[in-house]
């Protein structure tokens, strides 16, 4: 029986328009009312999250900033914090690396140096509260973790100036131009291992989909893990199952119908 499901956004239940298909709100529903918990599990920040789900907003879970900031009913239940000098020392490193922008993510907001046009158009579709600054080592804030936006591949352009790193924070390449730093524990699979052990919930219980490197530790949290169709190969390797339709052909709600024999 499942009864948690975990669901990642971009690339997975919005389509490539950054939409939500008209079908989830019916199935969110009916799910609920049989004490089905639904996770959004993301790393866009939690206020872009809670207007997307404003409608829903005391019925499900926010993962937020790559598991970094986790909260149900308006009560925080995980905030895992990238410590200041951290924070800042990658901020300056990443100041050095070609064709990329900055953001320093906060409990409170999000922030950047940069007013490069582009990039600050990309930058708030995922975060709601967004302020530009003078200089991002300045900023006093509960710091989740540092983003780079890059303008080529983050994979391949932003990724290899922090792969040394790995043995000591977290680095996440979330998106074709995202790269994420967080703490060492940090992880979307960290996040939900803390809601199943609340919730008393076990991971043969646990219902997963995603699309993207940052996705990698959350697929093996539970026993229904799901590659999107259109999933980056890594995902789709190490994921039990692929979904019938990609995220265009709103491939989460409708492999969640046939899961649960919803009509």
């Amino acid at each position: 029986m499942i009864r948690l499901i975990a669901t990642d956004m971009d690339g997975t239940l919005l389509d490539d328009n950054k939409q939500i298909h008209p079908s989830y709100w019916e199935v969110h529903q009916r799910l609920t009312a049989q004490g089905v918990l639904f996770m959004a599990a993301s790393g866009r920040q939690y206020y872009n999250l809670l207007e997307q789900f404003d409608r829903i907003k005391d019925e499900i879970v926010f993962l937020a900033e790559n598991g970094t900031f986790v909260k149900y009913k308006g009560e925080e239940l995980l905030v895992n914090k990238l410590p200041l000098e951290n924070a800042r020392h990658f901020i300056e490193k990443g100041r050095g690396v070609p064709d990329t922008d900055l953001i320093l993510c906060g409990k409170n907001s999000a922030y950047v140096e940069s007013r490069h046009e582009p990039f600050i158009k990309d930058a708030s579709k995922y975060y709601r509260r967004l302020e530009v600054v003078d200089d991002l080592t300045k900023i006093e804030d509960t710091v989740l973790k540092v983003t780079l936006w890059d303008h080529k591949n983050a994979e391949f352009n932003a990724y290899p100036h922090f792969k040394s790193y790995e043995d000591d924070f977290k680095i996440a390449v979330a998106g074709d131009v995202w790269l994420d730093i967080t703490h060492k524990t940090a992880s979307k699979g960290t996040a939900i291992e803390r809601i199943q052990e609340r919730f008393g919930i076990s991971p043969d219980e646990t219902l997963i989909f995603g699309d993207y490197l940052n996705d990698l530790d959350m697929m093996g949290v539970g026993y229904h893990s799901y590659a999107m169709k259109n999933a980056h190969p890594k995902i789709i390797e190490i994921s039990r199952f692929v979904t019938r339709f990609d995220n265009n052909h709103n491939g989460v709600v409708e492999t969640i119908k046939e899961l649960f024999d919803l009509k």
